[in-house]
């Protein structure tokens, strides 16, 4: 079990993190904070929702609070094999 120090400590860190990449960033690459995280997170995020819902787009458009075009569209951008989420629970063993 994690104790309330732990967490104070972890919350500490990341806000430290955090802090060291918003200066990074404006000391050296100012306006790419955006588009830096974007291109961490995006692809994984897409990919995970799309792995929860067995690659039905409407539905990771939902959960993701997204237009469903727009998602076909950073589905495109980013490449992503939607194929490769299809029934893959049912494979792995999951409940559909």
């Amino acid at each position: 079990m994690i104790n309330e120090s732990d967490k104070q400590d972890k919350s500490t860190n990341l806000a430290k993190a955090i802090e060291d990449v918003e200066d990074f960033f404006l000391r050296e690459n100012e306006g790419e904070l955006y588009k830096f995280l974007l291109d961490i997170f995006e692809k994984p995020l897409i990919e995970k929702v799309l792995y929860k819902t067995e690659g039905n787009q409407l539905k990771a458009a939902r959960i993701l609070g997204i237009n469903r075009n727009t998602l076909h569209s950073k589905i495109k951008k980013l490449k992503i094999d939607v194929r490769d989420f299809k029934y893959l629970q049912n494979r792995e063993g999951g409940v559909r």
